[in-house]
């Protein structure tokens, strides 16, 4: 199907998006127009928001339904991000050279099919194969979102346009767990996917009526198809040695091969992104020792919250004995402070320089890993969760946005886009690769790895590495994060309002102008 709408675009059309690529972005911030530009854009983007937080909180209800165990759930999780993060910086240059609008909205329809797939799947199996067939469409959608809205807009509003779309998609990432929980309690699992249905023919009718056409006419050379394959090759292969080494052992043939092949297309990877002329992911722009230094941050921070994020809701539901809702209301206070305090944590940044906070923050973080140990006591929510929730996510509060904005800042304004999105795959791979890890070093393994007298001192492991990875990441940013010089222009408007999902660093766009943030 995808390959059907690809090929068959009017000759008519495509001629006039050739047009509308080379004029100024005519839309107006307010207008008819531009309100569905940015409807399309928040629904198409929260479809992935929102099925990144519903998924974990239907994770035991998916292993009781299919009598699973630790590593289904483990594949069901980084079935997605495998694919999404493989295929993350290719989708973008698909946007590029391909057209915004019409990558945008294969992906949205891509992501619907594999949604009703996996909301019908038989099997743990083919739940597993229908989430790597979903993350590609996550790939095409997630960098065409905001591409359209940099594209679209008038360069004086692009600001606003963006700032709407995170504050709508924050909206629709603290709504996931409620959402979530509702569906499982009221119908089943399976819910949580086919929920993405109705809202994906909305964006389709309304990409197809309002969004216009754009392409980047200076977007040149082949696709980097090859680093993709690579991309997908390393990432599977070291997964799937880390999930099923725990069932097989170190000495299987097949955890043995998994990781050497792993070992072997990782250099490749690197060696074809160095030797191709436009590569999917540029070296060059970790020639910069402060971009390098907040991507290793980012790699070890969000590692960690991937990792710990994926157990702390199966630790709520089977231990603690919560339903799905009530674990969905449990982890809502994160998402609030991060909302409330995010764009605050930006602007102090802007002011006084960001190795504080990416120094105390990660240690804020760390505190409240170390207090949901106490979350395996089946007492109160007030006394023995909510404190720790509540510390978890001042800290990414405190975090997060100049962990963000510093990646940003350290490239050149040209290469915003690219350091952007390097920033986002760097975050996801991290969850990856933690999800995977984790639960290995936690000893929560085997047949009964979800038993709960297995799993709750497993999961007090688990939060004391989390913890332990997290402070490190706050070392690691306090000995290598240089404060830059006062300057106008030290962060991007992007970030004068915006959210994260905690799945990921945001993605943004290339090239608007930039501003003082801390001038507003």
């Amino acid at each position: 199907m995808a390959r059907v709408t690809l090929d068959l675009v009017p000759a008519r059309r495509t001629a006039h998006c050739r047009l509308v690529a080379n004029e100024d972005a005519q839309l107006e911030y307010g207008t008819s127009r531009g309100r569905w530009v940015i409807a399309a854009a928040v629904l198409g983007s929260g479809i992935a928001m929102l099925d990144a937080t519903v998924v974990g909180i239907a994770l035991p209800a998916i292993a009781r339904s299919f009598h699973s165990g630790l590593g289904t759930l483990q594949w069901v999780v980084t079935g997605y991000t495998l694919t999404l993060a493989g295929l993350l910086l290719l989708g973008g240059s698909l946007g590029d050279r391909l057209g915004r609008r019409k990558v945008f909205s294969i992906g949205v329809a891509w992501f619907a099919v594999g949604s009703a797939v996996c909301g019908l799947a038989p099997s743990a199996t083919a739940l597993v194969v229908a989430r790597i067939f979903q993350g590609v469409g996550g790939a095409l959608l997630t960098p065409a979102s905001l591409a359209i809205l940099q594209s679209s807009f008038r360069p004086d509003d692009r600001a606003r346009a963006i700032g709407a779309w995170s504050g709508l998609g924050g909206l629709a990432t603290a709504a996931g767990p409620l959402v979530g929980g509702y569906l499982i309690a009221a119908a089943s699992w399976r819910w949580v996917f086919f929920i993405n249905l109705p809202i994906a023919a909305g964006v389709l009718a309304i990409v197809a009526r309002h969004v216009p056409e754009s392409r980047d006419p200076n977007a040149t050379g082949h696709i980097d198809t090859l680093g993709a394959a690579l991309a997908i090759v390393f990432f599977t292969g070291l997964t799937y040695g880390l999930i099923e080494e725990p069932s097989h052992g170190w000495a299987s043939p097949a955890v043995l091969v998994s990781l050497i092949v792993a070992a072997i297309t990782g250099p490749a990877f690197l060696a074809v992104e160095h030797a191709v002329h436009s590569p999917m992911l540029p070296l060059g722009v970790f020639a910069s020792r402060q971009f390098s230094a907040a991507n290793a941050v980012t790699f070890v921070v969000y590692g960690a919250l991937g990792g710990t994020l994926f157990l702390l809701p199966v630790e709520l539901q089977l231990v603690v004995h919560y339903s799905p809702a009530e674990s969905g209301l449990a982890l809502l206070p994160v998402t609030g402070i991060m909302l409330a305090f995010s764009a605050r944590s930006g602007r102090l940044a802007a002011r006084i320089g960001p190795r504080l906070q990416m120094s105390v923050g990660p240690l804020v973080v760390a505190g409240g890993l170390l207090l949901l140990t106490r979350a395996t006591h089946s007492g109160s929510y007030l006394a023995y969760v909510l404190p720790a929730v509540v510390v978890f996510g001042a800290g990414l509060a405190i975090t997060v946005a100049p962990l963000t904005a510093t990646a940003m800042g350290a490239a050149p304004p040209e290469r915003a886009g690219v350091a952007s999105a390097v920033n986002n795959v760097v975050a996801r791979a991290a969850g990856l690769i933690a999800v995977a890890i984790l639960p290995l070093l936690a000893g929560i393994a085997g047949a009964d790895a979800l038993r709960p007298q297995h799993f709750a001192p497993g999961f007090r492991t688990a939060m004391v590495i989390g913890g332990a990875t997290c402070a490190a990441g706050g070392l690691l940013a306090a000995a290598t994060i240089r404060n830059p010089p006062p300057a106008r222009g030290a962060v991007s408007d992007h970030l004068r309002s915006w959210h994260c999902a905690l799945d990921g660093a945001p993605l943004q766009a290339d090239g608007p102008p930039v501003i003082d943030a801390g001038r507003r």
